[in-house]
């Protein structure tokens, strides 16, 4: 929620005289622990109404897309490159967007899945071990726009480090802007 577009005030202008509307029509309670009741009520549910319009609304305001992504494996520095360009398809302004990169290595192809890969005991206070863990997912987020007006186009290129014992790996790309 970097920006606030018109809609977003709006909304929260509406919900804000709903709050001071419910108030009012709680003071006619003359019971003090029913009137803190519906005051506390009515923050809550105030509240959540606002969290969940606003996230509602970025979802529809803020949309981009990733446009010609193509990516790179350079082997000299073990490295994976994604470059494109991103596109606002919205009417309002992007506050920032952000890619998120996640590679599994597959094991059933890379050679064959032992059963030591399936199932591996632990010991109870195992602290350390002597065999090296090899983590079979990896996850990276980039910055990649801010200020992203509509119908703009922005290139970017981000670099991540690709494990060298992955073999037959997959991609999985998502865009989150807000």
């Amino acid at each position: 929620m970097g920006y606030f577009t018109l809609l977003h005030i709006l909304v929260l202008l509406f919900l804000f005289v709903l709050f001071v509307l419910l108030t009012v029509l709680a003071r006619r309670e003359k019971r003090p622990k029913i009137f803190w009741s519906i005051i506390f009520s009515n923050i809550l549910v105030t509240l959540v109404l606002m969290i969940f319009a606003m996230l509602v609304l970025d979802k529809y305001t803020k949309s981009a897309v990733i446009e010609n992504l193509t990516q790179k494996r350079i082997l000299i520095s073990e490295q994976i490159t994604f470059s494109g360009q991103i596109r606002n398809v919205g009417n309002f302004t992007i506050g920032k967007c952000f890619f998120e990169v996640k590679l599994v290595n597959n094991p059933l192809s890379a050679g064959g899945l032992s059963g030591g890969q399936v199932f591996k005991p632990t010991k109870g206070l195992s602290f350390g071990s002597s065999q090296e863990e090899r983590s079979s997912t990896v996850v990276e987020t980039f910055l990649i726009a801010t200020h992203l007006r509509p119908d703009e186009l922005r290139n970017f290129s981000v670099s991540m480090a690709y494990p060298s014992h992955f073999q037959r790996t997959t991609t999985f790309q998502k865009l989150h802007c807000r």
